[in-house]
C-alpha cells in the first residue's frame, strides 16, 4: 500500500520556492512514476481552452491533444470531478493513447475555481486503483493546487 501522506511530503519538498511550472509537474510525474507499483503512465495535460495539451510524463509516448470532454482525461475536465476507471475499455468514448492501459485514474487540478490540467495515472492492470488510491492521489493533486508557481 503506498504511503499516500508520506509521497505528498515528498512532493512538497520537491516543489517548495521552485519557480518553474513544468520542472515541478516533471518532478511530480517522476515521483509517481518512481513510487506507484503497477502503472504504465503518469503526468499531466493542461488546459489550453478546450483542449487538453500533454504536459510531463513519464511513460511511453502519448496522445498530444485530448478534447474537453473525450475520454477519461477530458470528462474528468468537463466534471470537475475524479475519474476511477476499473476498466477504460468499458468506458464510453475512452481514447486508447496506449493500448497496454487497462485502468485510470484523473484528477482535475484547480486553480480559482477552474480546471487548468489534470493528473493522469495509468495501469495494465484493471482494477488497480483502489477508493484510497484516488483519495491520497487527490491529495497529491491539491499539493500541486496550492503552488502558486503553478
Amino acid at each position: 500500500m503506498t504511503d499516500y501522506p508520506a509521497l505528498c511530503r515528498q512532493l512538497e519538498a520537491l516543489i517548495d520556492g521552485v519557480p518553474y511550472p513544468i520542472a515541478n509537474l516533471a518532478n511530480a510525474a517522476a515521483l509517481l512514476w518512481q513510487t506507484l507499483p503497477d502503472i504504465n503512465w503518469a503526468g499531466f495535460y493542461l488546459t489550453q481552452g478546450d483542449t487538453l495539451v500533454l504536459g510531463p510524463f513519464q511513460g511511453k509516448p502519448a496522445c498530444i491533444r485530448i478534447p474537453w470532454g473525450k475520454g477519461v482525461c477530458g470528462t474528468a475536465a468537463a466534471n470537475d470531478r475524479t475519474e476511477r476507471v476499473e476498466d477504460v475499455h468499458a468506458f464510453p468514448g475512452h481514447i486508447a493513447c496506449d493500448s497496454a492501459s487497462r485502468s485510470e485514474l484523473v484528477v482535475p487540478l484547480r486553480r480559482h475555481g477552474r480546471v487548468w490540467g489534470v493528473l493522469d495515472i495509468d495501469s495494465p492492470l484493471a482494477g488497480r486503483f483502489s477508493p484510497e488510491d484516488q483519495t491520497g492521489l487527490e491529495a497529491f493533486a491539491a499539493v500541486l493546487e496550492r503552488c502558486p508557481e503553478l
